[in-house]
């Protein structure tokens, strides 16, 4: 597995998740159409050039195949704080894909960032991210409600967040010797 910067030729395989109703059920956005899914992997590019750059976009791949994405967005640098966010496509939902996708975000934010804190949120509904969120060693810190309008009306927002201490603790500094090989050149 590994994680690298998106790139503009991924856009058919984001698609292959992005148009599905069960992979955007619980977000504001999608089902997307190819066109919406062509605009959001170019948007994603070019956050790799924007100075500062705040948006790290990256695809997830398994034998070459794209498998999922994972961001990580600097929300402010002044007071160190961050958010990862992270889809996966459903051909692999229930390995340890979003698991390992977060794991990496955290450590890339923390250990090459500097970052303090890094947040997440789910839609409560969705029981298996936060399950992910918690085997990260995200802490529960509440819930947001009707943050966002989605098709069956209004969302709320559980929020977890994990402080740099925390991360260190978990003993998961050290990325390599974990479960998870990820090719870091792409950084």
């Amino acid at each position: 597995m590994s994680l690298d910067r998106v790139g503009l030729a991924d856009w058919r395989a984001v698609h292959s998740w992005a148009s599905l109703a069960e992979v955007c059920r619980f977000q504001a956005w999608g089902p997307n159409t190819e066109g919406q899914t062509r605009a959001f992997v170019a948007a994603a590019v070019e956050a790799w050039s924007q100075v500062p750059q705040r948006r790290f976009a990256y695809a997830v791949r398994v034998g070459g195949d794209v498998v999922g994405m994972g961001e990580l967005h600097v929300r402010s640098r002044g007071q160190r704080q961050g958010e990862i966010t992270y889809v996966v496509h459903p051909r692999v939902w229930g390995q340890g894909v979003g698991t390992a996708i977060g794991r990496e975000l955290l450590g890339r934010g923390f250990d090459e960032l500097g970052l303090h804190r890094i947040h997440a949120t789910c839609d409560p509904r969705n029981l298996a991210s936060a399950r992910v969120l918690g085997k990260l060693g995200m802490t529960r810190e509440g819930r947001l409600r009707h943050t966002a309008l989605i098709r069956d009306g209004w969302r709320d927002s559980e929020v977890f967040g994990i402080l740099e201490d925390e991360w260190r603790a978990v003993g998961w500094t050290d990325r390599a010797s974990g479960g998870a090989c990820w090719d870091r050149d792409h950084f």
